[in-house]
Formats: C-alpha cells, structure tokens, sequence
C-alpha cells in the first residue's frame, strides 16, 4: 500500500499517473504544481476538517482560532472534558459539536485509533471512520488522503473534483459520483494524487482554490 509523505511521492505518483492514463497530461499542463498539503493524523487534523466543511475559509480560521483560544492543544481529551455549552463560544453548529464530541468520546474510550488509520487499508479506514455518525465519505477520504496519506483515494462525491473531471473530459455534464468513480479506477493505486491534480487544474481555470481545508 503506498503512503503519501513528501514531494517525491506527489511526483512519484503523478509520473505514474501519465503512464496509466495519457490524457491527464495536457490536465497536468494547465494545472501546474500539484499540491502536497499534509497535515498530522489525530483528532486535531480530523477536527479541522469537520470544522471547516460547508462553511468559508475566514469562518473556519475564527471558529478554529475560538478553539485555539479556549483549549490551548485542540485534543480529544481536552475536548472530551469541556463543560457542557463550551461548544457555543467557539460558533460551532449543534450537528458539528456532536460529531467531534463522538470522535472525541471514541478516541479516548478507545474506540477509535486515528493514528493507526494509516496502516489500515482504505476500506477499513474509511469503514471505521463512518461508523462515527456525523462522518460521511468525504469527511473520511479527506481525512485519509490529508492526515494518513492515504495514496489512493479519490473523494468522487466533492463536487470540484467533478466539475473538474468534467472540464478536463469535455463532458456536457459534469460526472456525479458513481461516473465519476468509474472514470477514476484507471487512476489506481494513485488516486489522491489524481484528486490532487483535478483539484489543481481546477483552481488553474476558475481562479478558484477548491482544495479541502485541513
């Protein structure tokens, strides 16, 4: 299984990626360096994510920084022993709470090991992560492509990567998720980087950045 965990393997795995499919290089052309964006598994990266899902890149960084404030080392312990309505005074939503106080239950109950994610296969990591309700299959691949380093991984339901996809393809439509993850199975056992490179392409032709914040 390969593990993402520097440049040389983004570089690894794209060179690999020409190879297997040779229209992703007029992709790569346009879409220019290929984003590494790692960060440390744990219940901080995961937190991150979940905090930062369906809201702006500046409300995220002021819930986060409320968060920063009132706990010091954003950790499931810590997060675990909160007083009861903590979770108000960092603006976080009722449904968010909730999700990061079952992670944060199961890490410290031990239910739930974060860091040994990166051992697992995607399929078990991805099972044991969505059996914490509040975790989709987003929240799940990101965290694993991210924070594991997951290297073969494609979240087909994020809805830039499809526009993406669909743009590089000259689809009418863009691909939903089922097309779209048959579309990616030719891009196995690199698929976080094939996501990585969509995500850069289309950053490169809307001027918009749609790489997860983590």
């Amino acid at each position: 299984m390969q593990i993402i965990r520097d440049e040389g393997d983004i570089e690894r795995g794209l060179a690999a990626l020409l190879e297997l499919d040779p229209r992703l290089r007029p992709v790569a052309a346009e879409a220019g360096a290929i984003p590494l964006r790692l960060r440390q598994p744990g219940f901080e990266g995961l937190a991150h994510i979940i905090v930062s899902q369906v809201v702006s890149r500046a409300s995220a960084d002021a819930i986060w920084g409320k968060m920063i404030a009132g706990m010091g080392e954003v950790t499931a312990e810590g997060y675990a022993g909160l007083e009861p309505e903590a979770w108000r005074s960092f603006g976080l939503s009722r449904i968010k709470h909730d999700t990061l106080a079952r992670v944060a239950d199961a890490i410290v109950g031990g239910g739930l090991d974060l860091h040994g994610l990166s051992a697992e296969s995607p399929e078990k990591a991805l099972s044991e992560l969505m059996a914490i309700k509040g975790i989709g299959p987003w929240t799940a691949e990101v965290y694993m492509m991210f924070c594991c380093g997951h290297a073969d991984v494609f979240p087909v339901g994020d809805v830039a990567l499809q526009a993406a996809v669909g743009m590089a393809f000259g689809h009418a439509e863009r691909p939903l998720a089922k097309a779209l993850a048959r579309e990616a199975a030719v891009w196995a056992p690199w698929r976080s980087v094939a996501a990585r490179l969509f995500w850069a392409y289309y950053a490169a032709k809307t001027r918009r950045d749609a790489l997860p914040i983590v």
